[in-house]
């Protein structure tokens, strides 16, 4: 019989991920809220939408640390070739997203002359010099960023509910109760662990 082990990410990983998916999703809708309305509401959007995204910015930058540090579990062996060279992208793609749409929104606001305060007496620097140019750029790039990282949480999601639902191979129990014991036959090692 072949040794027994848990796959799971570690606690401040399962953590991280369910904090920064209430904000990644509380940040795409107060955006669409920005864009939607003209009215009072538009400026208290506006209020939240900056130090939730460098919130979001900092906390990147924590899980990375931490995916670093602890690595990930393995994915189910039998899984094809393309499902697991399918999730590897997919996951550096989020992370390539959630740091790009900080900074971006950030480099957009201050090339837009605005500056970036995070709460009452702390104001950020601008990224890059004021330009109408450069923001009508940003802009554009900040909207379509976000529509792709929109697209990229509902593969993650669908990913997610086929692991659980129609798999039932522990993926999904790894990221949320973190009960997940497998055998070392039935799991390999993910590429980006350490």
């Amino acid at each position: 019989m072949s040794q027994r082990h848990r796959v799971t990410f570690s606690y401040p990983a399962r953590i991280l991920h369910w904090l920064m998916a209430i904000m990644v999703l509380s940040m795409l809708f107060i955006g669409i809220g920005m864009v939607a309305t003209v009215s009072e509401r538009h400026a208290w959007l506006l209020q939240l939408h900056k130090p939730l995204g460098i919130a979001i910015l900092l906390l990147v930058i924590v899980r990375l640390i931490v995916r670093w540090r602890h690595g990930t579990p393995a994915l189910p062996q039998d899984l094809p070739a393309w499902q697991r060279a399918t999730a590897h992208l997919s996951h550096w793609a989020l992370y390539a997203l959630m740091l790009a749409m900080p900074l971006i929104g950030w480099a957009m606001v201050s090339a837009g002359g605005y500056p970036v305060t995070l709460f009452a007496g702390f104001t950020l620097p601008p990224l890059v010099p004021t330009s109408p140019e450069l923001y009508s750029v940003l802009r554009f790039a900040h909207t379509w960023l976000a529509l792709s990282l929109f697209a990229m949480i509902l593969l993650h999601l669908a990913a997610a509910l086929f692991h659980v639902w129609i798999r039932r191979d522990g993926v999904f129990a790894s990221m949320t109760t973190g009960r997940c014991d497998v055998s070392d036959t039935e799991y390999a090692p993910r590429r980006d662990q350490p």
